[in-house]
């Protein structure tokens, strides 16, 4: 693809997949036009970057759609001032998006070999406020709490108390829950100590973030 072919398919992914599912937010429209998602694209894949579909990445991750990444980001509403917990980096382009609205990003990676292209693939972006560490994202970052955001970067059956712990009171869990066929996108907000109000935003599936409980087959 030519320059002028990826920034037309770059506008067509925002104006025929993003902006009709209700992505408004003029910020989240406006960096989905500059960070450049074709460089967090596996080599041999970089002719799906803009498809409305998710992209296999090693360790049979995937890079999710952008309409999906977009409205997370835009539910997400990230302030300049925020301490952003992700988990699940996978290739990156998350990350750099969210570093780009917060003031720093801590992003968490099972996947070693994801980890380490996340983290080249940031550094060619030249994203110095978001650090990639490889570890559990199941267990969050305890040590590094409170956060006034935290993004899943997949599905989770349900969200586990000790992550909601990590949030600041005001802080908030943005992330797609729940079991096929049907899971929502909910935003988790801390509205003191002990409280929590969720939110659920719209429809869509996601893979699973590894090591996080599964609810027991059977609720009475």
């Amino acid at each position: 693809m030519n320059l002028r072919n990826v920034e037309q398919a770059r506008f067509n992914m925002i104006e025929q997949q993003i902006r009709p599912w209700d992505v408004a937010d003029d910020s989240v429209l406006l960096l989905l036009s500059v960070v450049k998602r074709e460089d967090f694209v596996p080599l041999a894949l970089k002719a799906m970057a803009f498809a409305d579909m998710s992209i296999p990445l090693p360790g049979q991750q995937v890079m999710l759609p952008p309409r999906i990444q977009a409205r997370l980001l835009q539910d997400a509403a990230v302030q300049p001032t925020d301490k952003v917990l992700e988990i699940g980096t996978g290739s990156g382009f998350m990350t750099a998006l969210l570093a780009n609205q917060a003031q720093r990003v801590i992003s968490l990676e099972i996947n070693p070999e994801l980890a380490d292209m996340a983290r080249a693939n940031l550094q060619q972006a030249n994203i110095h406020n978001a650090e990639v560490r490889l570890a559990d994202g199941a267990q969050g970052a305890a040590a590094n709490a409170p956060f006034d955001v935290i993004v899943l970067g997949g599905s989770v059956a349900e969200v586990p108390q000790a992550l909601l712990n990590q949030l600041k009171v005001g802080g908030r869990l943005i992330g797609i829950v729940g079991v096929e066929p049907i899971m929502h996108a909910v935003v988790i907000t801390r509205t003191s100590e002990t409280n929590f109000k969720t939110d659920e935003k719209w429809d869509d599936n996601a893979p699973r973030l590894l090591n996080f409980p599964q609810p027991s087959a059977f609720k009475f």
